[in-house]
């Protein structure tokens, strides 16, 4: 299984209620992809700080990695993914991403 986190820094103007749109039509991709599992994001709930400013996170399992590859190959992810950019601090330095093999 793998495991793609997606950490992310949005501008401070950007809306919960625009945050929260994007991460469900980002979750509705699973309906195109057999592979993926299971797709979890929130603002973060650390007690730590650590955040480093990036104050949202996704979290999505795929099966394999083919299934990781066929979402980032989907035109819908492009295009969303294009959205989170647009939306993150910086662009993409507003963005951390990795990937975790599980198992």
């Amino acid at each position: 299984m793998i495991r793609h986190i997606v950490l992310v820094n949005f501008k401070p103007d950007t809306s919960e209620k625009t945050i929260q749109n994007l991460f469900d039509r980002l979750a509705a991709l699973r309906d195109q992809l057999p592979g993926m599992r299971d797709f979890d994001a929130s603002p973060s709930i650390s007690p730590e700080g650590l955040e480093q400013g990036f104050r949202h996170g996704i979290c999505i399992d795929f099966v394999d990695e083919a299934a990781r590859d066929a979402y980032l190959a989907l035109p819908d992810h492009k295009a969303l993914g294009a959205e989170l950019v647009s939306l993150a601090e910086g662009g993409i330095k507003g963005l951390l991403v990795f990937d975790l093999k599980i198992g």
